[in-house]
């Protein structure tokens, strides 16, 4: 009997603390592409981008210059040459094929160093909104199948990051039929 009433207490206390908890969502990508420290890095990547582009641009750029002085060329070299010739023109070539992928991962690296601080920074200001205003759980509005618009915190939020223009998409619909 004992056992029955605790049992009983127990669930009181569990439905009343569920039946009190607050959620609200947040369209999360948005909201960080809206932080100004995002812009910022876009434009950085944006350059850097541009940046190895170039780089890129000219290693192929050498490597047609000197296939084309080799074919003008081989016909006077000998043939211990030629082959010495061709074989710096076959690692040039490979040099300007590995820089591809060697180009997309420093952009990718880069992309990470600066987006991590940024996404951080949302994340810190939504968990410290969460326990300012008493909120249970903040969802990605990406992933609710319904809720209510006062559930929505997306423009408290940018109040909270400092962010002043207007979303740059609108939120996408969560009511649905």
């Amino acid at each position: 009997m004992k056992k029955l009433v605790v049992a009983a207490l127990m669930s009181v206390a569990f439905l009343g603390a569920s039946a009190q908890q607050k959620i609200g969502y947040v369209n999360y990508e948005e909201l960080i592409t809206a932080m100004p420290e995002y812009k910022t890095a876009m434009t950085e990547l944006q350059d850097f981008q541009a940046s190895l582009e170039k780089q890129g641009q000219d290693l192929n750029d050498e490597t047609q210059s000197k296939i084309d002085q080799f074919s003008k060329d081989s016909a006077t070299y000998s043939a211990s040459m030629k082959e010495i010739k061709r074989d710096e023109l076959m690692k040039l070539i490979q040099r300007a094929q590995s820089y591809q992928s060697e180009a997309k991962s420093k952009l990718e690296a880069e992309y990470q160093k600066k987006i991590a601080p940024i996404e951080k920074k949302a994340q810190e200001t939504i968990k410290a909104y969460a326990v300012k205003n008493k909120y249970t759980y903040i969802l990605q509005s990406n992933s609710i199948l319904y809720g209510s618009d006062e559930g929505d915190l997306s423009n408290e939020l940018r109040k909270e990051l400092g962010i002043k223009d207007a979303p740059a998409t609108p939120a996408p619909a969560t009511k649905k039929p």
